[in-house]
């Protein structure tokens, strides 16, 4: 809608591998869009050919699947999270994350590394264009020749796209003008920006549409039984219900609050330096909704009435991840998959993905990205994405209760988690372990192929001073991630070697996402602290407490424990939302919704979210203990924080500016607020 796209090369790619029936129209522009994209010609088809009838209208809509960015894979090598979570090593600076820290945020629209405008992926372009593509379709339905359950599964899809695109822009640009026609292509409309609520308002209706009108399970729709075991990426009833809830809960969020207060013709005014300890003050009857749409999901889940259930969490070595014999289903499996024919990862867990990514789509990038280039250790390019000290702090105890508090602006040791910085890594959350790479950790299981220098690097050396300590090769903060590529993709074990197979995708949404949501809604609308044990009638399984223990259950095991919320974290409503958003943090950590939530809890200007650290320790056990013991035993000495970065932002960071070239196509698109 805003800017004109040149498609030549994207307009011909189908979406690989998602439906066995698929026509080539799924590449193909209509006449009446001649002057808005510029396309090949045999790009054009008549209207009375994409739409006429179900299999070709179906073709006319995937390409809107196989525009879904994916975040891992938009360059060689990407950024996606842009919260206290992530650091890049120096010559990752260029990348978005790091933009961000400088506050540099005009960059997104220069930045070929970032899945708001990548080279082979992009969020604003594809949004629009998209955008486009369902409401022409919605508008040409009437040329349909099919039955009533046809052109429900058509109508369904597109009004889901329609409000997924305008949302997702949202998230990072606020309210937008919200696009539900095919306007004419020789002028451009002049509609007004709409603030964030309005635009969710309008989202929420697309959302219930695309609710009524979709089957719970394609495969038992007279036209889904064509393809039926290959329906699992199609858009169905229980993902508009879920981010139904999702747009309903970020509408309801502080900072979406606030701007409504101050906007102006849609666009919200500048909040100030500071949020003004904001951060709990939600808007309650847009978290009723919340509530009570996630909760009804989280109901059919209960039932059983949706295939989707949260993956098993059973290894049998939670440090490799190898999965207990007698699991079902694998955690790790929702993230990548190995030797598995190139498997699309998502497990039992993911909601919403894009379309598969290819074979052997993740080996020239994202699999080479988060661990050392020290002495060769991880082939490519020297460009290594890892976690934040900040982010391994977020991890609390097997006990429950969190390591950190935070009071005035300031990180307190939690003096009921019982956590001894001798021994920093014991008695820690489970996912602590399945997640991070951390000193004495064993690297390289196989070191055969290693020459001597590589072989030394075997055990992690990320004490201060260690060998995989060097910033420019190595690691800034002490930690290694490898929640989403595992540590076995080194020169060792060769895990990104063809004959692995190694497939990896980060879904958009997925069930644990809809547990911590619902967690929080039900927290926002609470007035005491026993709100937050009862169970409502739109959800009789779950309290917003049962919500978040759920998520700890998955998690428990004989070998590494993991207890439920304490009672201390959730004698107010503050203290458990508080403990929410820890868990989020945790659950769905360098998964990229990190920056999204600092945003709209008001949380992005404040300190101590402001502030990237490392952890600095000595090594007190030889070498070769490591050996023979467990890492998490290591006693070690004198560990403490040291500041890495401190982000200077102020309330125009808030929203990512628009690109100038669009603000100034009418009056009434005006640029957010101090850009």
């Amino acid at each position: 809608m805003i800017t004109k796209i040149n498609k030549n090369n994207r307009m011909k790619q189908l979406a690989v591998g998602l439906f066995s029936f698929l026509l080539p129209l799924s590449s193909f522009l209509l006449t009446s869009c001649t002057d808005w994209l510029d396309k090949d010609p045999e790009a054009i088809v008549a209207e009375d050919e994409a739409f006429k009838n179900f299999r070709n209208f179906q073709g006319y809509i995937e390409e809107i699947y196989s525009m879904i960015p994916d975040k891992e894979k938009v360059n060689y090598c990407t950024a996606w999270n842009f919260g206290d979570d992530a650091v890049h090593n120096p010559e990752g600076y260029a990348h978005m994350d790091h933009q961000v820290d400088l506050g540099n945020y005009r960059n997104w629209y220069f930045n070929n590394q970032c899945w708001l405008n990548g080279n082979s992926s992009s969020l604003w372009r594809n949004s629009w264009y998209c955008i486009r593509k369902c409401n022409m379709g919605i508008a040409n339905i009437k040329s349909l020749v099919g039955t009533d359950e046809e052109r429900d599964l058509l109508l369904g899809q597109m009004y889901f796209f329609r409000a997924w695109w305008h949302f997702e822009l949202m998230c990072y640009f606020g309210g937008l003008p919200y696009i539900d026609e095919a306007f004419e292509a020789s002028s451009i409309p002049e509609l007004p920006r709409l603030s964030f609520q309005e635009c969710a308002d309008r989202c929420a209706e697309d959302f219930e549409r695309a609710y009524d009108l979709l089957p719970i399970d394609w495969d038992e729709t007279l036209a889904g039984m064509q393809t039926s075991g290959k329906n699992d990426l199609r858009v169905n009833k229980f993902m508009a219900l879920c981010y139904l809830g999702k747009c309903y809960l970020w509408a309801g969020s502080p900072l979406m609050k606030e701007f409504e207060k101050t906007k102006n013709g849609g666009v919200a005014q500048l909040l100030g330096a500071s949020s003004n300890g904001k951060t709990y003050d939600y808007d309650v009857e847009y978290c009723r909704k919340a509530a009570e749409t996630l909760g009804r999901a989280l109901d059919m889940v209960s039932k059983g009435t949706v295939k989707y259930k949260l993956a098993e969490y059973r290894y049998s070595n939670i440090y490799d991840h190898v999965m207990d014999e007698n699991a079902e289903s694998c955690y790790s499996d929702i993230f990548y998959t190995v030797k598995q024919s190139w498997k699309m990862p998502g497990s039992t867990e993911a909601i919403f993905r894009g379309v598969y990514p290819g074979t052997n789509s993740a080996n020239w990038n994202c699999a080479k990205i988060f661990g050392p280039k020290v002495a060769g250790l991880v082939d490519h390019d020297n460009i290594i994405h890892h976690p934040t000290a900040n982010l391994a702090d977020q991890y609390g105890m097997a006990n429950g209760q969190p390591i950190y508090l935070v009071q005035n602006g300031e990180l307190v040791l939690n003096p009921a988690s019982g956590w001894d910085p001798e021994h920093p890594y014991k008695d820690r959350d489970p996912r602590f372990y399945h997640d991070f790479v951390f000193d004495g950790f064993h690297y390289v299981l196989s070191t055969d192929a290693l020459n001597d220098n590589q072989k030394k690097l075997e055990y992690c050396d990320l004490f201060t001073g260690g060998a995989m300590r060097d910033i420019d090769h190595a690691s800034s903060t002490g930690y290694f991630i490898q929640k989403l590529v595992p540590h076995q993709c080194n020169q060792g074990d060769k895990w990104y070697d063809w004959d692995y197979a190694f497939q990896s995708y980060i879904p958009y949404m997925r069930l644990a996402d809809i547990y911590l949501m619902y967690a929080e809604a039900q927290a926002a609308i609470a007035t005491t602290a026993k709100d937050l044990k009862d169970r409502p009638v739109y959800c009789p399984s779950f309290s917003a407490v049962d919500a978040i223990n759920a998520l700890r259950d998955r998690v428990n095991s004989d070998d590494y424990p993991m207890e439920h919320v304490q009672a201390n974290l959730m004698d107010t409503r503050e203290h458990f939302l508080d403990e929410v958003r820890r868990e989020r943090a945790v659950e769905l950590s360098f998964e990229g919704f990190r920056w999204c939530d600092l945003q709209r809890w008001l949380l992005l200007t404040e300190p101590p979210y402001t502030m990237k650290y490392s952890h600095e320790f000595e090594r007190l056990e030889s070498a070769e203990w490591f050996k023979t013991h467990d890492p998490k035993d290591a006693k070690i000495g004198n560990f403490h924080r040291e500041e890495l970065i401190t982000r200077n932002l102020d309330s125009r960071h808030y929203w990512f500016p628009l690109p100038d070239k669009d603000i100034y196509l009418y009056e009434g698109f005006p640029q957010n607020p101090g850009w």
